[in-house]
């Protein structure tokens, strides 16, 4: 049985990481291998995050001479700062290591925010892993700049599919998932409110996820009546919240690719999202969804109002969206291309490591 080591952030944060990886655990992957997960990063303040990385520090140590393959899960920032030292102590120890990296910002991190030694040092380690895990074709295109495209595999995000229902398009319910912040273009989506309210009179924003900007928190609050902040939802909770809402909407500014916009394609919602990163990969304008620019509050505003007045729109849109999921984000096919990939990783010797 092929042993992996595998690290991210803790499985309780509220993020994108986590739900990729509990999907994995709740598809059975621990059952198809050994495999131990290490959270390496907590919520809190930085002191708390700083003993977490600590003591998972320690622990990767101890478990590190069981395992055959280290699989690194990482975005940009400071996720990248600290699965470094695990990549760079894993390759020390002539570990196998699979780098999957989920962040959609990292052109910004790494062109912006380092100096040329900076970027020079991020290539060494990107360049240390024996295979190399991006979300969309555009991030294939973005590191192969920086470590060759032919050392990349396109392994998309993926979910359990639920079965096939009958969805009802009657509300004016619109729906978000995800962390409640500028960069997930909350603030345009606010922005919004109102125009259609005044079109679409029941018209109701439901928000899930957890506040990151008190401001925009505060403004949300001044329209109880059609804005309504749900916390954060999962299992069978958002499940029927993604039953029950006509249209999901995903305006960030950036973005690796999302797994509550998966969700929301299963699930036959209509969709309205930002053309920004690995979303293009899922959402085909006016074919699985209608894509509208980043930080523009008038688009946002005329692609939810069209498929709020157009129900028919809404219902093809969502049932090709189901079947567009269907086809290519279902988790069994992923994790059977995940096995491809940790297979080919141990008997690699120098060659790419599959497509």
């Amino acid at each position: 049985m092929i042993r992996v080591l595998m690290l991210g952030p803790d499985r309780s944060v509220h993020g994108g990481i986590s739900g990729v990886v509990n999907n994995y655990y709740e598809a059975g992957l621990d059952r198809r291998i050994k495999l131990c997960y290490i959270g390496t990063m907590a919520e809190g303040g930085k002191l708390r995050k700083l003993i977490k990385a600590a003591v998972a520090y320690v622990k990767f140590l101890t478990k590190l001479p069981f395992y055959e393959i280290v699989h690194v899960n990482m975005a940009s920032d400071n996720s990248y700062r600290r699965k470094a030292v695990f990549v760079r102590t894993a390759r020390f120890c002539h570990k196998k290591i699979v780098i999957h990296q989920h962040g959609g910002d990292f052109e910004t991190f790494y062109y912006q925010e380092q100096s040329d030694k900076g970027r020079e040092s991020i290539r060494r380690v990107l360049q240390m892993g024996d295979a190399f895990l991006v979300l969309a074709p555009v991030w294939k295109e973005f590191f192969g700049r920086i470590i060759g495209e032919e050392r990349i595999t396109v392994l998309p995000d993926s979910i359990a599919i639920p079965e096939a229902y009958e969805k009802h398009f009657e509300n004016h319910n619109v729906l978000f998932l995800g962390r409640l912040c500028r960069e997930k273009g909350i603030g345009e989506l606010l922005s919004c409110v109102p125009g259609l309210v005044e079109q679409i009179p029941d018209f109701h924003l439901y928000l899930g996820g957890i506040w990151e900007d008190m401001a925009l928190k505060e403004l949300a609050e001044t329209d109880r009546e059609h804005i309504t902040w749900l916390g954060w939802i999962q299992g069978e909770e958002k499940c029927r919240w993604l039953k029950s809402c006509s249209i999901l909407t995903l305006p960030s500014y950036f973005e690796g690719q999302s797994v509550s916009l998966l969700e929301a394609m299963a699930n036959y919602c209509g969709i309205v999202a930002a053309d920004t990163g690995g979303i293009p990969q899922m959402i085909e304008q006016e074919q699985t969804g209608l894509l509208v620019p980043p930080k523009d509050a008038e688009a946002l505003q005329a692609g939810l109002l069209r498929l709020l007045q157009d129900k028919a729109l809404c219902r093809r849109l969502g049932s090709a969206a189901r079947a567009k999921a269907e086809r290519e984000f279902g988790i069994e096919e992923n994790m059977r291309r995940l096995m491809g990939i940790y297979e080919a990783v141990l008997h690699k010797s120098g060659e790419k490591v599959d497509g």
